[in-house]
């Protein structure tokens, strides 16, 4: 980006910042963007309201938090303000192909990598903070829907699933925070109502089906071809020494120049076991996912990530990998995770069952589960249920953490020589917090009336 758009970026992020000290609401930051296309134009100018509004709330309690935390809201009002001018552009441009969506989309690109770049390069005790802001970032990607057959979903449900991996990291922080310090929770509820409702509800008012494009032969700019992608956007391992993740890998891929659709993990029905040729039904990984991997145990294998003889989805020994996604699911299907670190796995439909094994600091996310939802030998983990489970089982696990939705609550824990299990609920006392319960881990056996009885130690919270 030339040392002229970022001197404009700055000013505009100056003039949030103003605003979020104290100006009126109803004035926006105009910074990227033609003053006059502005004034003019009800969706910009509802744009305008979008940021000075809620994006204001997230500014205002990033201050009182410090640190890195105000440094990556600064990025977060950056992309909407590119995001902005983005907009502006698409009704001046006509509709780009998939080859130059790379180049326009370019300066949100760099914003998220940039956001990117700073919740993976520190060891900072706000981490689960940047990871949220920087995934949500992912969500400012609708602007480059340009129909069916984009690789993307209709913009409205992109914001939604892109919230969704961003919202595992905000619920650590709620949590984290919950009746101690509440600025942080504050900052964490206003960055999700920065995208759901407010985004979304923006996106459903004016753009439900997409940006409006230029029409054919009156365009004022034609869309750019596809040049050859700067520096800041190619794939190169002297980069960075761990592998991109989320749609900044996305916006890598686009940015080589190939399609937009390559190299995205949906899988298809040729993929399908029940319709290949060699009957493997194997997804290949991509090499950056797993080429600077770090080993896992002495017998850890290659990554996998295949539906096998369409019944059993195999998810096994990613390492880093937070875009594990699984589509086009059904109810006679089961997923079994082994051997995964430091990963999240979304599951994006009601499946029969769900096993994770020997898996270490990885989050689950499911819609629903037919049978039970099995956790084996695992260290760290956290898996978030967002329709119904009859049963889940802990066994031989330490530290995990259950987030149960409402439909989710008859469900029947079993544990077993586990440790550190906490269930959380959602807080019917607040609005949109959870309420932590400890499982017992100890118990206490007395012999009574010729047999043993037992009941778990309860601690006090003193």
């Amino acid at each position: 980006m030339g040392e002229a758009l970022l001197g404009r970026l700055e000013a505009a992020v100056s003039r949030l910042e103003a605003l979020s000290a104290g100006a009126h609401p109803s004035i926006a930051p105009r910074g990227l963007c033609d003053d006059a296309v502005s004034a003019k134009d009800p969706a910009i100018l509802a744009f305008d309201d979008l940021v000075a509004g809620a994006l204001g709330r997230v500014s205002m309690a990033a201050g009182k938090i410090g640190a890195e935390v105000v440094d990556m809201t600064r990025l977060v009002e950056k992309a909407f303000l590119v995001g902005k001018d983005l907009l502006i552009r698409t009704k001046q441009t006509q509709k780009p192909t998939m080859e130059s969506m790379a180049a326009f989309l370019g300066p949100l690109n760099e914003t998220i990598l940039e956001a990117n770049a700073l919740a993976e390069g520190t060891r900072s005790s706000h981490a689960n903070h940047l990871k949220a802001a920087a995934g949500s970032l992912a969500a400012l990607a609708w602007i480059g829907y340009t129909g069916k057959g984009c690789g993307m979903p209709l913009p409205m449900a992109h914001v939604e699933e892109s919230w969704q991996t961003a919202e595992f990291y905000s619920n650590k922080v709620l949590v984290e925070y919950k009746n101690k310090e509440p600025d942080h929770v504050e900052w964490a509820k206003a960055l999700k109502e920065l995208y759901v409702p407010n985004l979304r509800d923006y996106i459903k008012r004016f753009y439900p089906l997409g940006p409006v494009w230029q029409p054919p032969g009156n365009a004022t700019n034609k869309a750019p071809s596809a040049p050859s992608p700067p520096a800041s956007l190619a794939i190169s391992s002297a980069s960075s020494s761990q592998p991109k993740s989320g749609m900044s890998a996305v916006f890598a891929e686009i940015g080589s120049g190939k399609p937009v659709t390559q190299g995205l993990r949906k899988v298809t029905d040729d993929m399908k076991s029940k319709n290949r040729t060699d009957r493997t039904g194997v997804v290949t990984a991509e090499g950056k996912e797993t080429r600077n991997a770090p080993s896992f145990g002495s017998t850890r294998g290659p990554a996998k990530f295949e539906l096998q003889m369409g019944r059993k989805w195999v998810v096994e020994n990613h390492i880093g990998n937070k875009s594990l996604i699984i589509e086009d699911c059904d109810t006679k299907q089961s997923v079994y995770a082994y051997g995964c670190k430091d990963s999240v796995l979304q599951i994006k439909g009601k499946v029969n069952n769900i096993t994770i094994d020997k898996c270490t600091k990885v989050g689950v996310l499911f819609k629903g589960v037919v049978a039970a939802c099995e956790i084996v030998n695992c260290n760290s983990v956290e898996v978030q249920c967002e329709g119904s489970v009859p049963t889940i089982s802990i066994d031989n696990t330490s530290g995990c953490q259950l987030y149960l939705s409402e439909e989710s609550l008859q469900t029947s824990i079993t544990t077993a020589k586990s440790s550190e299990i906490n269930a959380l609920v959602p807080d019917a006392s607040s609005d949109g917090d959870w309420a932590e319960h400890s499982l017992p881990q100890q118990y206490i056996h007395a012999f009574k009336d010729g047999q043993f009885t037992t009941s778990p130690v309860s601690h006090s919270g003193a």
